[in-house]
């Protein structure tokens, strides 16, 4: 495409926190796809390594760390110069998610993350036991927020690739399988109906299914962590626990299992991190693989939007859904050596350029099981050669994310005033619409393979035969 849609205007300040991989991905979308004041676009990040891709782009750099003592006094002047709307586009880690969310709303600024990051330290403290630790933990404080400040200035939580754009996924396959299933209802309009479809549909549960198989052309160094996006976001979420929605047809549970006495009730989680812990799934191109269960907030968001309950607030229907990734190769040997040596990380950390892959793709979509016809696949099969094409900066797996942050921008700006939401409750079409050039490829595909298929082998297994489609047969143990 050489005549880029031009999406919406932004009359005030944009501040982006993080330059990254996802924030250098970011700006020339934003730079494409927004008019705006130039001279009003700032970067801040406590590293200047990329300050010339900014300055390229007419962008000023402002090297600080957003911290818990000074985020107020750093955000605010570059928030409130100049009047018009501000647009704080959080693409950062060791930030509060939270915190900032809440200073944007109070100022009238709109407000995008990809995730619910919190303070320096909570992802690796030592005192606090799994259930704080966990993503149901961090989303419920946003939840909270919700609740105690309704509307006002909107603020997108949570909407990069995935969690994010697998929502929307969820709601288009939920469609398509309507279709072929017959369901001749009107396309749902609420929440409460997009959960009555999944379950007049039979959808037992979802996987975010994805295969990344970028190929780097250098072999893994040891001592070094590779990974085709951020290493300290990755490492983050898989040294958390292993978190899923639960879903009301399962009738067993792990016995490292733990529940939360508070909150939406919709997940459990495992007493083992997220990026050691292997389940069963299954992605067009690859067929059968392992993922690991990475606990994501779409896992919990996803199982929440589609319970439905009864007249009483007893829940009738929930879908289990959790993370099944299967990363780069080079990923995979770096988590190898890591819980080799207990977890220590290693002593360097690389994220692989566009210019050092060699070739492949990333396949990310969502994995619709237990229907009546046994499983769909819908997602996004983005090469790394189309990437290279259409958008500078990033790879495959880099532009999902940032195609997923542009559409959530263009939701947000037409819908300024709609409180905080999560990527669920976004317009699904719109936001695939702004996404799709992006994507590469977006098909569906059915599979008549099941966690059961070719099991049990040589040994014995403890399996449920009943139904292929509990979590019992799904978990690698």
């Amino acid at each position: 495409m050489t005549n880029w849609p031009v999406h919406g205007a932004i009359d005030g300040p944009i501040v982006m926190i993080g330059f990254g991989s996802i924030g250098k991905g970011t700006l020339p979308l934003i730079e494409r796809h927004f008019t705006f004041d130039k001279k009003r676009l700032t970067i801040v990040d406590p590293d200047d390594t990329d300050i010339a891709i900014a300055k390229h782009h007419g962008a000023k750099f402002l090297k600080v760390a957003i911290t818990r003592e000074n985020y107020r006094e750093v955000l605010r002047p570059l928030l409130t110069a100049g009047g018009g709307r501000a647009f704080c586009v959080n693409l950062s880690v060791d930030t509060s998610s939270l915190a900032i969310m809440e200073f944007c709303r109070e100022i009238g600024a709109l407000y995008i993350d990809t995730v619910v990051e919190p303070w320096p330290g909570f992802y690796f403290d030592r005192t606090l036991g799994p259930e704080t630790r966990s993503n149901y933990a961090l989303r419920e404080t946003v939840l909270a927020a919700r609740r105690a400040n309704p509307g006002g200035s909107t603020a997108v939580s949570c909407c990069g690739a995935n969690p994010g754009m697998v929502s929307w996924f969820v709601k288009q396959a939920l469609v398509n399988l309507a279709a072929d299933l017959g369901d001749l209802e009107p396309e749902p309009k609420t929440r409460a109906e997009w959960g009555r479809l999944a379950q007049r549909l039979g959808v037992k549960g979802v996987h975010i299914a994805e295969r990344d198989t970028q190929r780097a052309k250098s072999p893994k160094p040891m001592q070094v962590f590779v990974n085709t996006w951020s290493v300290e976001g990755f490492l983050s979420e898989g040294m958390q626990p292993a978190e899923l929605g639960w879903g009301t047809h399962e009738k067993w549970k792990p016995d490292n299992a733990g529940g939360h006495l508070n909150g939406c009730g919709a997940a459990i989680y495992l007493n083992q991190p997220g990026a050691n812990t292997r389940v069963r799934s299954w992605c067009p191109t690859p067929g059968p693989q392992y993922g690991f269960l990475v606990t994501h907030n779409e896992s919990i968001s996803i199982a929440d939007y589609l319970t439905v309950r009864d007249a009483g607030g007893e829940v009738v229907y929930r879908p289990t859904c959790h993370y099944a990734y299967h990363p780069a190769n080079d990923a995979v040997l770096s988590l190898h050596e890591l819980f080799g040596q207990a977890g220590r990380m290693q002593e360097r950390q690389h994220i692989l350029g566009e210019a050092e892959i060699l070739d492949g793709i990333d396949e990310l979509g969502v994995l619709l099981y237990g229907h009546g016809k046994n499983a769909y696949w819908y997602g996004s099969q983005l090469s790394v050669e189309e990437t290279r094409r259409i958008a500078p900066y990033q790879n495959a797996t880099g532009l999902q994310v940032t195609s997923a942050v542009l559409a959530g921008m263009v939701w947000a700006l037409e819908n300024p005033d709609r409180g905080i939401v999560e990527a669920d409750e976004l317009d699904y079409r719109r936001c695939l619409e702004v996404q799709a050039p992006y994507l590469g490829p977006v098909t569906g595909a059915y599979t008549d393979w099941t966690p059961l298929v070719d099991r049990p082998g040589f040994f014995p297994e403890d399996i449920d035969e009943s139904d292929p489609w509990q979590f019992r047969n799904i978990l690698v143990r």
